[in-house]
């Protein structure tokens, strides 16, 4: 895609440092098509407040290019500050994983990162699809906690990322007065352009949700593999066979040699 050049606000700039340098100009190249397509949208956005805070609007993008093998797409930032990190589906308010009797108190509250522990759990074997609640998920918290699972989220993202994880949202910015989907298709041309620098690594496209499934059909997606779910705030995602299939092989999980400690 060609684009006039058009200015991109410095406030937007300033969180390039964050993303690893083999992304960067692919990423202004994509801020530069963005703004193309909507010469106003960026200016407003610098002079708005949203999420993520502190500069992590490309936050994700420190994974180097050529490590990338999936892009998993969601929907948009956490709608809290402390949750929104600018890495999708990575809860800044989630430290520890575990507790006494099952999943902890955080990982409880954020419904998404509940199902999917769930999903990983059923897909290695350590939890019955069929009793993924309650009293089933003590013994699984004790092993747990014993050492044969990683302990936080922090230690997760390392896993998922450690297996060329680029953790992306549809919508790279949450705004309590936009709807998620005006937001995402704001951001469309520039998740296009991520996608074509993509297109020779044979990267899988793993969409999350309605408003991820947009990307489908989208010309610079036609060349990677691509995988759907719905999105894991629903229940049924837990026994996704698709899914199951994609991470149970990974044991994302279990500790990394050398890894995940601390």
């Amino acid at each position: 895609m060609n684009a006039p050049i058009v200015p991109i606000p410095d406030a937007i700039l300033a969180s390039l440092p964050l993303a690893d340098p083999s992304w960067r100009p692919i990423l202004l190249d994509g801020l530069h098509q963005l703004a193309a397509a909507d010469p106003g949208y960026l200016p407003a956005l610098a002079a708005d407040h949203y999420l993520p805070t502190e500069n992590r609007l490309f936050a994700a993008f420190s994974v180097p290019l050529h490590a990338v093998c999936y892009v998993l797409v969601g929907e948009g930032p956490y709608p809290r500050a402390a949750s929104a990190t600018g890495v999708c589906f990575m809860d800044g308010a989630v430290g520890e994983l575990w507790s006494d009797t099952g999943l902890s108190k955080p990982v409880n509250r954020a419904t998404s990162l509940r199902n999917f522990m769930k999903m990983l759990l059923v897909a290695d074997g350590q939890l019955d699809a069929a009793a993924t609640s309650g009293a089933a998920l003590a013994p699984v918290a004790a092993k747990a906690r014993s050492g044969e699972s990683i302990s936080t989220l922090a230690q997760l993202q390392d896993n998922l990322q450690g297996e060329g994880f680029l953790l992306l949202n549809a919508a790279l910015v949450f705004r309590p007065h936009v709807p998620p989907p005006v937001e995402a298709r704001a951001w469309q041309p520039f998740l296009r352009t991520v996608l074509a620098a993509l297109a020779a690594s044979g990267a899988q496209l793993v969409l999350w949700g309605k408003i991820a499934e947009q990307l489908k059909n989208v010309p610079e997606a036609q060349a990677l593999g691509q995988l759907s779910a719905e999105h894991p705030y629903n229940l049924s995602f837990i026994n996704h066979a698709g899914m199951q299939g994609l991470f149970g092989p990974m044991r994302l999980l279990r500790p990394r040699a050398g890894k995940n400690a601390g």
